[in-house]
């Protein structure tokens, strides 16, 4: 939103009177809220308005204060008192007019205070929001440290390093595999990028033949649990289309390791 042009078009000088409808009032206080510069220049447009208030009260000249109340004095009826009549509604135009400029003056100031505290309000229950957030996602992110930590100190976890191909000879990455369980996590080092259409596929040797143990894309952290595998001989990595394939690629390789002996 361009904050100039939004601050020419008056919408706030009309805010500030009260005279918007509901949902213009609502989407001027959203905005607001979002934008500093808008906050200050409805500060400075309730502080001259509260000032043009101020000025009106001034008592008016004493000439036009005689001739207001002549204006507004009644025509004197047979049998009541001329001068008592004319006083009296003096007094009462005088008092109304008070009123009315003391009234519309409260009512201004209780209402640009009323937006003061919601404004402050919003801003206040946005940074508690953010801040849940924030503390939910590093709750979540410790819980999946400590789930991973909890899996690389189990000694029912065989690790099993995998190391680059002619593919990519600096790749690296390591599998967890339970053999009770027959669990399998993935750990990526280091994995070049790939296209959008493909995956990579985690492969496990049984018994010589290469057994699917999942697909998956690069970029995550920590362990990444794939398919479960029983007998597991060796791991490797490929590079296949979306979805994996049926038999490796074996020009594809880009990491492979063996199961520790013993």
């Amino acid at each position: 939103m361009n904050v100039q042009e939004y601050i020419a078009s008056g919408v706030l000088e009309v805010y500030a009177l009260g005279d918007l409808p509901a949902h213009e009032r609502a989407q001027v206080e959203e905005n607001i809220v979002r934008y500093p510069a808008l906050r200050e220049e409805l500060a400075r447009i309730e502080w001259t308005q509260a000032a043009l208030l101020k000025q009106a009260s001034i008592a008016p000249p004493a000439a036009v204060k005689q001739h207001l109340m002549q204006r507004l004095a009644p025509p004197a009826r047979e049998g009541q008192t001329v001068g008592w009549v004319p006083a009296y509604w003096r007094l009462a135009a005088a008092a109304s007019i008070v009123l009315a400029v003391v009234a519309g003056y409260l009512a201004f100031y209780y209402r640009a205070q009323w937006v003061r505290s919601q404004v402050a309000l919003n801003e206040y229950m946005a940074q508690n929001q953010q801040m849940a957030q924030n503390y939910n996602t590093v709750n979540e992110r410790l819980d999946k440290l400590q789930a991973d930590l909890a899996i690389i100190e189990n000694t029912q976890f065989t690790k099993v390093v995998m190391t680059g191909t002619q593919n990519d000879p600096q790749a690296q990455a390591s599998v967890y595999w339970n053999k009770t369980t027959e669990e399998v996590y993935v750990s990526i080092q280091s994995l070049k990028g790939i296209a959008r259409e493909n995956q990579y596929q985690l492969w496990a040797l049984v018994d010589g033949k290469p057994v699917d143990a999942g697909v998956f894309d690069g970029g995550f952290t920590g362990l990444l649990k794939l398919k479960n595998v029983k007998g597991a001989q060796a791991f490797a990595i490929t590079v296949e289309t979306r979805g994996g394939v049926a038999s490796p690629t074996l020009s594809a390789m880009q990491v492979i390791g063996a199961l520790p002996r013993g």
